[in-house]
């Protein structure tokens, strides 16, 4: 076990910021091949993105909750589904850190570990031995392809008859991945289905998800940590909310690069720079993707405001946090879509970015934790003095 020193967050953003001439190269590919190209996982692993989440003990980072953020941006500005995989490792990296140190000692092992997973409960587990025996599948598993370790939800029996869903870790090579992403975006994030077949899994690497839910932990070691004074569905939005941002600025870097080159066709403008609806479009997507910025660091700054004070939290924050990844998906997709709109009939080719940007933007959108719709629900409903109908805050 090693303890290495974090660089800055604007350290690891120049890092990458080298590395998108080389990131969006290997996206056409990625958009085929449906999973993260094998350069594109060296150079993310070269620059550290890997280690933000992992436990000092072990190399990592612990980064804060801007860095995440705007590292995320930076990558959705590179390319849509490379950031999303990042993006998505880093919250199930930083789960695993909620578990005894006997299985973080397992898990980061593995130098530069990836952690992938879910929070669906779509699978059975029956109590063994020293343990459970799982069976079932679960969907939607971003990065799966590359990843050492899995997160798992699954539910079990309890003596009053009913079911309790349990959180687990196995290694990747337990389970088997059904290659059936395919999708209208978010292509390259290799979402694929898991399978596990009477997979043992001993009872140091099971927690039960309320617990967790509820910001309890059963590592020692992690115990003064500030990455886990957050909850989880608070600590998951600082995460994933910086992809949308750049897929909303990298819209308007697409679209400014292709502006000289273009006409309006049959109308009298040769160059789509000179015309007024032009500026108007630019001026307002852009100032949506800095509108989606504000809610992805105002997040940031709560987390990373209450964490050092070891502040608790109350359900308007909690909520919040979700209400404001929502904004910035719903304000990026606005952004995109601008954008996108006025981009003409060539934009329709595969080889050029916005309308993959627009394909990615709207498919991180229908995440159910990022779905606009359901976070302003939940918010209006804790801001109205209701309970929350949901676990997941």
């Amino acid at each position: 076990m090693t303890t290495t020193e974090a660089p800055t967050g604007t350290e690891l953003v120049r890092r990458l910021a080298e590395r998108t001439d080389l990131f969006r190269k290997h996206a056409l590919w990625q958009e085929e091949n449906r999973r993260i190209h094998d350069e594109s996982i060296e150079a993310l692993a070269d620059a550290g993105v890997f280690k933000l989440r992992t436990p000092a003990r072990y190399g990592g980072y612990e980064s804060d909750a801007r860095t995440l953020v705007d590292v995320g941006a930076e990558l959705g500005r590179a390319d849509g589904a490379l950031g999303w995989t990042a993006s998505v490792y880093w919250v199930p990296t930083w789960m695993a850190g909620l578990f005894p140190d006997e299985a973080q000692d397992e898990v980061f092992a593995t130098p530069d570990a990836r952690v992938c997973g879910t929070l669906s409960p779509s699978a059975m587990a029956a109590p063994v031995d020293g343990g459970m025996v799982v069976n079932g599948r679960w969907g939607f598993i971003s990065g799966a392809h590359h990843a050492h370790w899995q997160e798992i939800i699954t539910l079990s029996p309890t003596p009053d008859g009913g079911m309790q869903p349990l959180m687990a870790l196995v290694p990747m090579s337990e389970v088997q991945i059904v290659d059936d992403w395919h999708t209208a975006g978010l292509r390259g994030s290799g979402s694929v289905t898991t399978v596990a077949k009477d997979l043992f899994v001993p009872q140091h690497r099971i927690l039960p998800l309320g617990a967790v839910l509820q910001g309890q932990s059963a590592s020692v070691l992690n115990a003064e940590s500030l990455m886990y004074r957050t909850p989880l569905l608070a600590a998951a939005n600082a995460a994933t909310v910086g992809p949308l941002i750049g897929l909303a600025k990298a819209a308007v870097e697409a679209f400014l690069e292709r502006l000289p080159n273009r006409k309006i066709t049959y109308t009298a403008y040769e160059s789509q720079l000179d015309a007024p609806i032009t500026h108007l479009q630019v001026g307002e997507a852009a100032l949506k993707a800095d509108q989606a910025e504000f809610h992805g660091h105002r997040i940031a700054e709560l987390v990373d405001r209450k964490a050092p004070a070891n502040e608790p939290w109350t359900l308007e924050e909690r909520a919040r946090t979700r209400a404001d990844v929502g904004a910035a998906s719903q304000l990026a997709k606005e952004a995109v879509g601008i954008l996108a709109a006025a981009s003409g009939g060539s934009s329709a080719y595969e080889d050029v970015p916005i309308q993959r940007i627009q394909r990615d933007v709207q498919v991180t959108g229908l995440h159910a934790l990022i779905t606009t719709s359901t976070n302003l629900e939940l918010y209006g409903r804790i801001l109205c003095g209701l309970e929350p109908n949901t676990p997941f805050i």
